[in-house]
């Protein structure tokens, strides 16, 4: 009797055990699941009506207020008046994804020339050739807009800003030819004390080739600029200087920048322009005495928040990772690498020579990040089957992966990962994850490119209340998690 009792004894703790162990596989199981996918509420991620302020932090260096011109905390639109649709932003948003890729192609094939010239010591009197046009600066206008200071006494000045761009512009009194609408008054340089024209012999002058991509003309001895973006939006106008005010403590004197006096397009009520690339006209290069080229921002989403543009790194966050830009290839704009994606916490089989071949530019203004053909090809399908049980919906303009959850209150959702060089990992919000016209309407915000070889784009959906930061000088972009608060 004894030993049938120990017999069932250990029967039944064996069966316990058994019992335990499904147990903590199922359990295991779920975290591993739970793990790869955002289970969120859908307001979440639907735009709002009312603007709600982040809560400003203490933050290093000098911050800017940062507002999505197409969000409710914009003081740009009048109440009733009708913005843009998100169709035409993303029209917009293509033009501009188009003019980045063509103004890149021609900079690198002139690089190319310039080489074969030096190795072939061809002579340039004897022979002709023609380069494709040079477009300039052809960008859409970005989506983002920061408030500073420009001459004495200081005229506020809301003006788009772009890691894209170089040349900072604003339109000024009085429009020789044409201004468009803009909220504040145009900045009018006979008001300013410190506002001085630049000569057409200066060296800033021949500068402003690379900072716009179109050779500088002359007007009575004074330089003049022309810019235009790929909306056909442009700004033609003197190439300037005057006093630059960030903060009550951040005033810098001679600061250059374009005081435009033909000016049209999509600038949505703004003053301009704010260039944050690498060209030495831009804002990063002529505050580099004191903030050392170093800027961060984080860029809020429509539901209503705000984020910031910070210059200088004062106590910069502690949870950065960072990543090494790439070869910048001649341009003025930010290279990375990216290694690799993860969809649902599935790797996608793609070589990391997908990436390395096409290059690509991490970049404020354009929208929707651009991805080679290949590689959006494997997220797709991927991010098609994890998101199957969900019923799908019309394609946006250039977003083909959409769904109706119209009828749901909480949704599960594959987690996205950027690998990049660097050992370092970014996992996307779910903000940067959907681009949203309504409940029956959230797109994956992300398009391909029409093939392998053009530049991809890191786009700003994606960079959305991350803190992001360049550290021009250190040669690398870092980034982190509650940038915006």
């Amino acid at each position: 009797m004894a030993t049938r009792s120990v017999l069932l004894s250990s029967s039944f703790l064996l069966i316990l055990l058994s019992f335990s162990l499904e147990k903590s596989n199922a359990l295991e199981g779920r975290k591993t699941i739970e793990s790869n996918f955002h289970t969120i509420k859908l307001t979440s991620i639907l735009p709002s009506s009312s603007c709600k302020p982040s809560s400003k932090g203490k933050r290093g260096g000098t911050s800017l207020e940062v507002i999505n011109k197409h969000g409710p905390c914009s003081q740009l639109n009048k109440k009733g008046e009708k913005g843009p649709t998100l169709t035409e932003i993303l029209a917009h948003d293509q033009a501009r994804v188009d003019s980045i890729q063509t103004r890149i192609a021609a900079q690198n094939f002139n690089l190319f020339r310039k080489t074969e010239k030096t190795s072939k010591k061809f002579r340039a009197k004897d022979s002709k050739t023609t380069l494709p046009a040079q477009p300039g600066t052809a960008l859409s206008t970005g989506n983002y807009i920061v408030t500073i200071g420009i001459g004495t006494p200081k005229k506020d000045l809301t003006l788009i800003f772009d890691t894209g761009s170089d040349l900072t512009w604003t339109q000024c009194e009085p429009c020789f030819k044409t201004c468009f609408p803009q909220q504040q008054p145009i900045f009018n340089p006979s008001s300013s004390s410190t506002y001085s024209n630049i000569s057409c012999s200066s060296t800033a002058c021949s500068g402003l080739k690379s900072a716009t991509g179109n050779t500088p003309l002359c007007s009575s001895s004074t330089c003049v600029y022309g810019i235009q973006y790929g909306d056909s939006s442009f700004s033609i106008g003197f190439f300037a200087k005057d006093k630059l005010t960030l903060s009550a403590t951040d005033v810098f004197d001679g600061f250059m920048f374009g005081c435009g006096q033909d000016n049209k397009g999509l600038f949505g009520k703004t003053a301009g322009l704010i260039g944050l690339g690498r060209d030495p006209l831009s804002i990063v290069s002529q505050t580099s005495a004191k903030f050392g080229k170093y800027f961060s921002y984080c860029l809020p989403t429509r539901r209503g928040s705000n984020g910031h543009l910070t210059f200088g790194n004062n106590g910069a966050k502690s949870n950065l990772q960072f990543t090494p830009f790439a070869s910048s290839q001649g341009t003025s704009f930010y290279f990375i690498d990216v290694v690799g994606i993860s969809v649902g916490g599935k790797a996608l089989a793609i070589s990391p020579m997908v990436f390395k071949n096409a290059g690509t530019i991490i970049d404020s203004g354009t929208v929707i990040t651009r991805l080679p053909s290949t590689a959006y090809t494997n997220m797709r399908a991927t991010f098609r089957e994890f998101m199957s049980k969900y019923p799908r919906a019309p394609d946006l303009s250039l977003l083909d992966t959409c769904y109706d959850l119209s009828n749901y209150t909480t949704v599960s959702i594959p987690k996205i990962s950027f690998n990049f060089n660097g050992n370092t990992k970014m996992d996307l919000v779910p903000n940067g994850i959907f681009f949203v016209n309504g409940a029956s309407q959230v797109c994956l915000a992300f398009a391909g490119n029409g093939d392998d070889d053009s530049i991809g784009i890191f786009g700003n959906t994606q960079q959305q209340t991350m803190e992001i930061v360049y550290d021009v000088a250190g040669e690398k972009l870092g980034f982190g998690y509650g940038g915006c608060t």
